[in-house]
């Protein structure tokens, strides 16, 4: 299931009697602190999940990242790669150097730019990534097993949209560290 960009999914949403109030800002506060938390929790038992499941097969989690993006686009530059995992370039070039070294991706000159390289994932890596994407997505279909078609359809589609967000949070610059102001 393809998902359309938020944005686009937002477009169509104002009513023809003008727009929408904004919302009140305590529910927000409380909606945004009760997200973070259930997010926060999602993101350390899959966390876990992935790293004691991918690890079974000799390769760490981002090096898995790694192979995903790779197979999913084909081939990228160390740059590119590097954008995609938000990852500055020298730890992406470990992360590659590894995946080299195991035999799942190889490094070819860039057709157009002698200085660049083309990373693509071997016939070993491709085997590899299927694999491991079956099993989590066995392990996923059983979370999803007790959830009603329609809940399912929702929940990939909301979750997307967060995703939407966040990403076009991080493309502006969001995702940058911040100076943290001395307390007390």
């Amino acid at each position: 299931m393809s998902r359309t960009p938020a944005s686009a999914q937002r477009s169509g949403s104002r009513s023809v009697s003008g727009p929408r109030p904004g919302p009140d800002p305590t529910l927000l506060d409380a909606d945004a602190a009760a997200l973070y938390r259930v997010l926060s929790e999602l993101k350390r038992v899959y966390q876990f999940r992935d790293r004691d499941r991918i690890c079974c097969y000799d390769i760490s989690v981002t090096q898995c990242w790694a192979l995903d993006a790779l197979v999913g686009t084909g081939s990228l530059t160390l740059n590119q790669l590097a954008a995609k995992l938000y990852l500055d370039k020298s730890t992406t070039s470990r992360v590659v150097n590894a995946l080299e070294r195991k035999g799942y991706v190889r490094r070819t000159r860039h057709p157009e730019d002698g200085r660049a390289v083309v990373l693509q994932t071997t016939a070993a890596g491709a085997r590899l990534q299927t694999r491991i994407e079956k099993e989590m997505l066995e392990m996923t279909r059983s979370l999803l097993s007790e959830f009603d078609d329609e809940v399912r359809q929702s929940m990939v589609q909301l979750i997307g949209r967060l995703v939407d967000a966040a990403d076009a949070c991080l493309e502006a610059g969001g995702g940058r560290c911040c100076v943290v102001e001395p307390s007390g």
